[in-house]
């Protein structure tokens, strides 16, 4: 039975701008494929209502399940929330179970729960809450959406909350070998020896080293045995 598919859609005006770096989505393809999912596609869309609610209806119907990372602070331009409800037709407002994760958190901060801190307990009525352990204020999951803040620590946290409650299929695992020929080289045999392990995942990826041209080719699938066996008729091949 094939693994579990997901995407990622990476929200916010600084992605696309170029002033942050997105570092979510190489730790959720790493967890993914620890849990046996395959991420098939990772999309970026600006803060555009609009855009962010075609998306996330889009790729809900694409993949079993969807990560969202971004757009769920305290801040004007913080739409996520509103435009996933906006994707599932439901509504949203504070909830009080979201509302008392809050009050709790900064009552023990000795902080205010402002009206702009309030806001981060706006969930759609239909969604469950994502536990968050860094900063308390929850993502959340509605159908197959599962939606997440964007700063690095707190993105690791949810995942880390998330990920125990699927159910994943088969781990991959892989091996690499590095070959110091160019691609122009290798990629006859190369496209050979895929067509011999087409229940493989074979991979080739250049490089430069020391004016020499190179590739790590990678072999992936689920069967730790069986990518064994593919990886030593490889090195025969490109001994």
């Amino acid at each position: 039975m094939p693994n579990p598919t997901a995407a990622m859609l990476v929200i916010g005006d600084e992605i696309l701008s170029g002033r942050t770096r997105d570092a979510n989505m190489h730790h959720l393809a790493g967890r993914l494929t620890e849990a046996g999912i395959d991420l098939r596609e990772v999309r970026i869309v600006s803060d555009d209502a609009p855009a962010i609610t075609a998306a996330v209806k889009a790729l809900s119907d694409g993949f079993d399940h969807v990560f969202t990372s971004g757009g769920i602070g305290p801040t004007h331009d913080d739409i996520t929330a509103d435009c996933i409800a906006a994707a599932f037709d439901d509504t949203i407002d504070v909830r009080d179970d979201a509302r008392a994760l809050l009050q709790a958190h900064y009552d023990r901060s000795g902080q205010e729960l402002n009206a702009a801190r309030l806001r981060m307990a706006r969930i759609p009525s239909k969604a469950t809450l994502i536990d968050n352990p860094v900063s308390t204020a929850p993502g959340f999951s509605i159908g197959n959406v599962h939606v997440m803040a964007g700063v690095p620590a707190v993105f690791q946290a949810m995942v880390a909350s998330i990920l125990p409650t699927l159910t994943g299929g088969a781990p991959l695992v892989s091996r690499s070998l590095a070959v110091m020929r160019g691609e122009g080289d290798i990629a006859g045999p190369l496209g050979a020896f895929a067509v011999d392990h087409p229940d493989l995942s074979v991979g080739s990826y250049p490089f430069q080293k020391d004016g020499i041209y190179g590739a790590n080719l990678v072999i992936r699938g689920a069967d730790q045995a069986r990518v064994d066996a593919a990886f030593a008729t490889l090195e025969q091949l490109f001994a």
